[in-house]
């Protein structure tokens, strides 16, 4: 681990090539050749014995290569995260809107993931789910590998019981909690998600807490875990949660304006504890 980043890895496929070099800038197109050879010269570029590898290494199949994702620049995250809680197994943390999760796209250091293991010294750090980068709320961390696939069985088994809050329009005329399913599949768009007709993959149960103005806070609990389910559930009742830039119609990128946040909250988890029985729950102390 480097500054709370831990390399990622590739096994060269089947190939020919006339040295490593000429491989790694034509399938990593972003990345130039100059920048690989500069990489190749600081040694952060490595085999797995950690042995350097130069821009003459000969390419060979089924070599795992090592390297650390650079960006040449990473736009800050003006918000923190909060650790509500740690212990030998699982680290709960509160995130804020805005941060990615995991290390994607243009963001490495600016994501909870490397910013908790920077803060905690915790290389073998692991999200065992995930919220949108647009979502503030509670994120359940495995930091054991020796328990990790008995928590992720909670969430494979739908045992964990997961409380979100959204502000987003009134719903008249209709009684409260009620249930909404639909068939939900990719999007037309990158990275969105659509309803089509046939059987429904996806539920969510609605509630009201309170009127605000114009608009109600919901309090929702989704019985199935899709992409984006909370936001196209709500779009497709009319009633899209506030600063919603993908639904109903996917808006331009606003890129790194943080004044709008998703009035998306991940509330509250709840689960029993896989190695001692007990219920774990676990609140976020953020406020839409």
């Amino acid at each position: 681990m480097r500054d709370g980043v831990t390399p990622s890895y590739l096994w060269l496929p089947e190939g020919d090539w006339p040295d490593l070099i000429t491989f790694m800038v034509a399938n990593y197109p972003a990345v130039t050749e100059a920048q690989w050879r500069d990489r190749m010269a600081r040694g952060d570029v490595v085999d797995a014995k950690g042995t350097p590898l130069r821009p003459d290494s000969p390419y060979k199949r089924n070599l795992r290569i090592f390297y650390y994702r650079e960006l040449d620049h990473e736009t800050p995250i003006p918000f923190e995260e909060e650790v509500l809680y740690q212990d030998e197994h699982i680290v709960v943390a509160d995130k804020p809107h805005f941060l990615p999760t995991i290390p994607t796209g243009r963001f490495v250091k600016e994501t909870l993931l490397v910013r908790l293991r920077r803060r905690l010294g915790i290389e073998d750090l692991v999200p065992i789910h995930r919220l949108d980068r647009e979502t503030a709320g509670v994120v359940v961390f495995s930091c054991n590998a020796a328990s990790r696939g008995a928590y992720q069985s909670l969430f494979q088994k739908r045992l964990v019981q997961k409380e979100y809050e959204a502000l987003a329009g009134p719903l008249p005329g209709r009684e409260f909690p009620f249930s909404y399913a639909s068939r939900m599949v990719e999007g037309d768009k990158f990275f969105t998600m659509k309803e089509v007709p046939g059987e429904p993959n996806s539920e969510t149960m609605l509630d009201v807490i309170e009127q605000r103005g114009e608009h109600v806070l919901y309090r929702l609990w989704p019985h199935t875990g899709r992409q984006h389910q909370l936001r196209v559930h709500l779009a497709a009742l009319g009633i899209p949660i506030v600063n919603d830039a993908f639904y109903p119609v996917a808006l331009p990128c606003k890129q790194d304006d943080v004044s709008q946040p998703l009035k998306l909250l991940a509330r509250a988890i709840g689960f029993p504890d896989p190695l001692t029985g007990e219920w774990r729950y676990f609140e976020s102390r953020r406020q839409l």
